[in-house]
């Protein structure tokens, strides 16, 4: 027999493992390395900040949750969630009153017009920063002087940039103004008949007043006096005692006689309650955009010759479509209406 040369401690033989023979050992069962812990700490983060947010989300609402798409990379204000895009009206309040009234209210001024047939007051929507107003023709025809007071209070001097009486417009414009917040203009052409409606204005000088409402119709041909020729202090807002701006529908006239010189245009009709003083403020849809400018209103007790004090709204008022405005700023900003 021949003996093997095999130096000792190499090759070694191990027991058998049931078959008789001597075999390599089996690998040692090892636990898996542990992960290290940096690593795991980073996997769990976006996961643990995303759920902290959503957290968040359910507590304060449109805000936060807007944070939440922007972070995993959707773009809110491209679907509209989030800022109703040329508004301050948020997610969580679009759609409500309450909404969009704290959005738009501090846009609508009070406008005070001094003639020699009396005083008026009147509304305006704020769509410069610098204090462009739009507002009603018929609100500060033939004023020597115009004042105008911001929601805040807040007083300035205003003069008359243009008029065109054929539509009932004027925009003035502030003295000394900047960094006003302004108004989005939004879309007549889309109103339908239904729509919930927000009306905002100063009625007998109560600046700041929110009404709401349906729109009730289109398209009505109403007809109002193009100057403010009766010496009673007209323009919706008789603080002097004068009547209100009659206007004239299907051939009748409404709260005193419209006069000689008249224009007419299309009008979106609402029942949000307007009276006297809500000329030239805003009606706005539930997104927070400008769709009309007040003009309007017919009261059941002025139509008798009775005063405006006595007057009140009956659900019946009119405004210019914000459409028409648009068209017409051009010609407003030069001066050269009608």
């Amino acid at each position: 027999m021949t003996e093997s040369q095999r130096p000792s401690g190499e090759y070694p033989m191990y027991p058998s493992y049931g078959n008789g023979d001597a075999s390599y050992p089996p690998p040692p069962s090892y636990p898996p390395a542990p992960e290290p812990a940096a690593h795991r700490r980073r996997a769990r983060r976006p996961v643990a900040l995303l759920a902290a947010v959503a957290i968040a989300a359910g507590v304060v609402g449109g805000g936060t949750a807007a944070f939440v798409q922007q972070f995993t990379g959707n773009d809110t204000n491209s679907t509209g969630g989030g800022v109703v895009p040329g508004t301050t009206v948020s997610q969580s309040s679009k759609g409500t009153v309450a909404g969009v009234a704290a959005a738009v209210s501090p846009m609508i001024v009070e406008i005070n017009a001094t003639s020699t047939a009396g005083e008026s007051t009147g509304s305006g929507v704020v769509i410069t920063s610098d204090g462009e107003i739009v507002t009603n023709n018929h609100v500060i025809s033939g004023a020597s002087s115009v004042k105008v007071k911001l929601s805040t209070g807040r007083t300035y001097t205003a003069k008359v940039v243009g008029t065109d009486a054929d539509k009932d417009l004027a925009l003035i414009k502030l003295q000394g103004a900047s960094g006003l917040k302004t108004a989005t203009l939004g879309d007549s052409s889309a109103v339908a008949v239904g729509d919930q409606v927000v009306a905002i204005g100063s009625p007998e000088g109560l600046t700041g007043t929110v009404t709401s409402g349906i729109v009730s119709a289109l398209n009505r041909d109403v007809t109002v006096a193009k100057e403010n020729g009766s010496g009673q202090g007209r323009g919706q807002g008789g603080q002097s005692g004068g009547e209100q701006w009659p206007f004239e529908f299907g051939g009748r006239q409404f709260n005193g006689d419209t006069g000689d010189s008249t224009t007419t245009y299309k009008a979106i009709q609402t029942d949000a309650s307007l009276n006297p003083g809500n000329s030239g403020g805003a009606l706005i849809n539930m997104n927070g955009e400008i769709i009309g400018i007040n003009s309007a209103m017919y009261s059941a007790s002025s139509s008798d010759g009775s005063s405006s004090s006595g007057a009140g709204s009956v659900g019946l008022g009119f405004a210019i479509p914000v459409n028409t405005l648009k068209a017409d700023l051009a010609t407003l900003r030069s001066g050269n209406g009608s």
